[in-house]
């Protein structure tokens, strides 16, 4: 504040402003700054008011303790009892509060020892009714927020998740509740169950579908037409060298048994001498145990596509494309029998009669025989 002004000015300005003259007039009578004028005019208003600065950080602690207090109010009316009660009637009104309130703040409504209170809770958390059913309820909420990551998130991130959605809860009761449930993070797993996978489902193909000699690579896959109101799967099994169709079956059940039995028919039909590699996709059928154990006790390596690849058995998806659309999506089969003699005089024409383009245009049969068009 400028101090070449004198109190008895400065009085002048303050009283002629509480008087109602505008400060604009003031200053243009007196030429005094108008930054001065403003200063005298503040100063006076503060001191006549008594008014004092808050600082942010009294402000949050008057709040906290509005909150605190508040909330004790609410406490106090739910509990159904008093201060004056005795600890065997406090601790179980409290506990009864648990899940709506802090700990601290439990025990400040009913003037309740910090270290009696928790050895209340936890020599007797095992029996209590409240404590069995909050882990109930924090365990379907885990459940949700892990499947809802699609099994990706630990305990921490669902801790964390937990409490933005307001619900009280530490990181170790979510590791110990996620521990019983038998949950974890399969980012933990993911390389492990990558390898044993890629061991389980090697792909020996790569989508090179060639062969050097008949019987080195067979092919398989399953296909649904419906007749009839009723689902007929076809199995086959082609020959990579001729692209020969070596065998077949029609079931009424995608079962392990239809392949199974297809694959039989093929071997003892064929006699493979040389080593047999035989690919299909993943389908549980042909992944089965004991679909797997008969080619392991044959000595067949077994070969799987990629997940989710059609690509990876494109020569069979070719093959039933070509069935379905040069003989089955033509005819109207009278009967059951009449659609099973047509699958089986299509599979005598395709080996046969049918040209195929990998075969330099020879027949399957030219082809495996090794005899010119």
């Amino acid at each position: 504040m400028n101090n070449k002004y004198n109190e008895s000015v400065k009085q002048s300005v303050v009283e002629r402003y509480r008087a109602g003259e505008s400060v604009a007039s003031i200053l243009a009578d007196t030429g005094i700054p108008r930054s001065t004028v403003y200063a005298w005019i503040k100063a006076s208003v503060d001191i006549g008011s008594g008014k004092k600065e808050v600082s942010l950080k009294n402000y949050r602690l008057l709040e906290n303790k509005v909150t605190r207090l508040q909330g004790i109010i609410e406490i106090l009316k739910k509990v159904g009892c008093t201060v004056n009660d005795p600890l065997e009637v406090k601790l179980p009104a409290l506990e009864a509060l648990q899940d709506q309130y802090s700990v601290h703040m439990l025990r400040e409504a009913l003037n309740v020892p910090r270290g009696t209170y928790y050895n209340y809770l936890f020599r007797n958390k095992r029996t209590h009714t409240w404590y069995a059913e909050r882990r109930e309820i924090l365990k379907a909420e885990i459940q949700c927020i892990y499947d809802d990551s699609r099994q990706i998130f630990g305990a921490a991130k669902i801790c964390a998740v937990m409490k933005e959605r307001g619900i009280r809860v530490s990181n170790k009761m979510v590791s110990e509740l996620m521990r019983d449930m038998g949950l974890t993070s399969i980012r933990q797993d993911a390389k492990d169950l990558y390898d044993k996978e890629q061991r389980r489902f090697k792909n020996y193909l790569n989508q090179q579908f060639t062969a050097t000699r008949p019987n080195e690579i067979w092919v398989s896959d399953v296909t649904c037409f419906r007749f009839n109101n009723k689902n007929y799967y076809i199995c086959a099994i082609l020959d990579l060298f001729s692209r020969m169709v070596v065998g077949y079956r029609i079931g009424k059940v995608n079962s392990t048994q239809l392949v199974r039995s297809t694959f039989q028919m093929a071997y003892k039909e064929r006699c493979p001498i040389g080593p047999l590699t035989f690919h299909t996709d993943r389908g549980s059928n042909y992944h089965s145990k004991t679909f797997c154990g008969l080619l392991r006790s044959l000595g067949v390596t077994q070969s799987f596509s990629r997940a989710h690849i059609p690509y990876d058995n494109s020569v069979m998806e070719s093959f039933f494309s070509n069935l379905k659309r040069e003989e089955l999506y033509r005819t109207k089969y009278r009967s059951e029998n009449e659609f099973r003699t047509a699958v089986d005089t299509y599979m005598i024409f395709y080996n046969e009669q049918r040209p195929h383009a990998k075969n330099g245009y020879k027949t399957p049969l030219k082809k495996r025989n090794g005899l010119s068009q």
